[in-house]
């Protein structure tokens, strides 16, 4: 035989023998194991009874122009009012005084948001003050915590049973702790 003879029989016979190879390879493979599935179709269900959406942001201008930036991880909407987890909001005065909360939930209800479940609220001032509920209203330009308040300050420590920030009559912020204040300064 030829060398030219060789090569033509090789090549008729060398991609029969693969194609041979991955016939059965397909032939002897496993059967499909239905607990392999996706990883993403778990939860697909739940997903699709319950409305929400993944990452929302919300952005408005208070009547006094402070901007107010809400982000969150979850939300889900519930007619004129709805829910949130993993929430932030930033709150930014026309003066320069920057406030960021965050919170476990929050919940908006007529244009109010309540945030809860270990709730930090930190101003650009240097104040610090943890509570189990804040309540942020653009539309009256205040935020206020009904519930027990701790505040960590430039000068020590607050201890109030409730505290509302607002807009003063010149325009500043105006922080007022209320309901049994006990103050621990720090010189």
């Amino acid at each position: 035989m030829r060398r030219s003879q060789v090569v033509r029989w090789l090549q008729v016979l060398l991609p029969l023998a693969a194609l041979a190879i991955l016939s059965t390879l397909f032939l002897l493979g496993r059967s499909p194991d239905p607990g392999s599935a996706i990883p993403y179709a778990e939860g697909v269900g739940k997903i699709a009874r319950e409305p929400g959406m993944t990452a929302p942001e919300y952005s408005g201008v208070t009547p006094q122009g402070a901007t107010v930036s809400l982000r969150a991880a979850h939300a889900a909407p519930r007619g004129d009012s709805g829910t949130a987890r993993a929430v932030t909001l930033d709150w930014q005065a026309p003066d320069g005084l920057t406030i960021q909360l965050a919170a476990e939930q929050a919940a908006v209800d007529a244009g109010r948001i309540t945030l809860s479940d270990g709730v930090r609220m930190t101003t650009s001032t240097g104040y610090t003050l943890t509570g189990p509920q804040f309540i942020a209203d653009p539309g009256r330009d205040r935020l206020s915590a009904p519930a027990p308040v701790s505040v960590t300050a430039p000068f020590g420590t607050v201890e109030a049973g409730g505290m509302e920030l607002r807009r003063g009559d010149k325009g500043a912020g105006v922080l007022d702790l209320n309901g049994g204040v006990r103050l621990v300064y720090r010189p």
